[in-house]
């Protein structure tokens, strides 16, 4: 009787232990947590008041840190359907132009439904610690109970898309060196995603009118709202599919699994865009009962590249296009595994670039 008192006091306090154990490590948890958040808020924030019902948040790295967070939201409250400079499934983009001389994009996004507010944590999560020169910058956020704002750097001119297939007031004659330079501005920014970001951060909307144009023609990445993460010791993350038709990999619709190299695939589309000047989804496709991708692989296959280039590129350099080419047929792979990853698509592209600047030395 005495032996089992003496077991049963002795599997209390070693439990008692335990107990206090997990405690104290979960309560050392919380405090670096808070001690992390305090050091990345002091780090990225100069303002998080609350304004009418809602929160303006401005980071440290901004310019707009010169003006006080009550005159940017009221200046973004008369913001009017004249401002609109596009729109998505998402939300609206406004200009915002504070002077003459700086401006900025700010999206709205209404709130309302599950899938809307988490496009909205899936974009704060992604941007705020991002800093790359291909990826747009994130300037601050203002949420509120009915509607999310999300305040950008401006880019001037416009996307891809617009440059491509826009209206004829929009499209602008983009010669080879500026479509080679886009290219590697896009995959640079992609790759820093998925190998330089920890968490990894699986774009899965990689398309022509999310790869912004600045003022020199550079492209930035956009447009994180279907934006997911996934740890390094990882292969994918199994969601809903999700997307833009004409972009997605195919097996993203037998798996519903989320990769990097489905965001490699997607790439592969926008640089057949770059090359034939078409949209994924152009009519002429859909009444042939094909695609953009199915219908340059059979070029490609033929090696009949020049079939299907863009006429108004005029002249180019057709080893450096066929080099684009074999590329874009590298991330359209139908197996996932044999297609490149984006630092390998990187370091090919500027390989080519490099090897011309040898040349022509």
């Amino acid at each position: 009787m005495i032996n089992l008192l003496h077991q049963m006091r002795k599997a209390l306090v070693v439990g008692l232990y335990i107990t206090v154990g997990c405690l104290a490590f979960i309560a050392s948890k919380i405090i670096i947590s808070i001690l992390l958040y305090k050091r990345w808020k002091r780090k990225h924030m100069v303002y998080e008041q609350g304004h009418g019902g809602g929160k303006m948040v401005i980071f440290r790295s901004s310019v707009l840190k010169s003006l006080k967070s009550d005159v940017v939201l009221n200046m973004i409250l008369k913001l009017s359907n004249k401002d609109i400079i596009g729109s998505g499934g998402y939300g609206t983009v406004y200009k915002l132009k504070i002077d003459d001389s700086i401006a900025f994009a700010v999206k709205r996004l209404s709130r309302g439904t599950a899938d809307r507010d988490k496009g909205f944590e899936r974009e704060m999560e992604a941007m705020t610690d991002i800093n790359h020169r291909n990826i747009v910058t994130l300037h601050g956020y203002y949420t509120a109970p009915d509607y999310n704002l999300l305040i950008y750097e401006l880019m001037p001119n416009g996307s891809l898309d617009t440059r491509l297939h826009g209206r004829s007031i929009d499209k602008q004659i983009l010669d080879w060196q500026c479509r080679y330079r886009i290219a590697i501005d896009a995959a640079r920014g992609i790759s820093y995603l998925h190998h330089d970001c920890i968490p990894h951060i699986i774009h899965r909307d990689i398309k022509s009118s999310n790869i912004l144009l600045d003022q020199n023609m550079e492209a930035r990445i956009s447009d994180f709202g279907l934006a997911i993460f996934m740890a390094p010791s990882k292969t994918h993350v199994s969601t809903i599919v999700v997307g833009t038709f004409g972009y997605l990999a195919p097996e993203y619709f037998d798996t519903g699994r989320a990769t990097v190299k489905g965001d490699v695939y997607s790439f592969g589309v926008v640089l057949l865009e770059l090359l034939t000047g078409k949209k994924p989804s152009d009519g002429t496709f859909v009444e042939e009962g094909t695609t953009l991708v199915t219908w340059v692989k059979a070029v490609v296959q033929e090696k009949k590249e020049e079939i299907v280039l863009d006429e108004s590129l005029g002249s180019c350099p057709m080893e450096e296009v066929n080099n684009v080419f074999n590329i874009a047929m590298m991330c359209l792979e139908p197996e996932p595994l044999k297609r490149p990853t984006m630092d390998e698509v990187v370091k090919l592209l500027e390989q080519r670039k490099s090897d011309k600047i040898v040349t022509a030395d």
